[in-house]
């Protein structure tokens, strides 16, 4: 598709799961505080979970952290990283991810 101009969404939320493969043991928190390291540094809003972690900002930003994580990982040795990876954007309204779980615990309140 040469010559196509389309932009990138101005704003994404990402969640992502990264699974370093063929690490000595079958922990992976060392790798995984290192992500945790790196989204520190890279100034975007994020929220780690059991599961993953949950990055908000522009498209590219996102997407940049998430390869970022990858090779921070390959340069430390990990050979094969799979990462599962959703990602959502909207154009009618501004909306956290933290702004997404209010809004369901709203109605969730309701149910007393």
């Amino acid at each position: 598709m040469a010559g196509v101009s389309l932009k990138t969404p101005p704003k994404a939320t990402a969640d992502f799961c990264l699974i370093p493969l063929g690490t000595p043991t079958a922990s992976v928190s060392a790798q995984i505080a290192e992500v945790q390291r790196l989204m520190k540094k890279s100034g975007l809003k994020y929220t780690m979970h059991s599961a993953g972690t949950t990055v908000e900002g522009s498209w590219d930003e996102v997407t940049r952290v998430i390869g970022q994580a990858h090779q921070l990982l390959h340069d430390q040795g990990v050979v094969r990283i799979q990462s599962d990876i959703r990602i959502g954007s909207r154009t009618d309204k501004i909306q956290s991810a933290e702004d997404k779980v209010k809004a369901v615990e709203r109605l969730l309140a309701n149910d007393n």
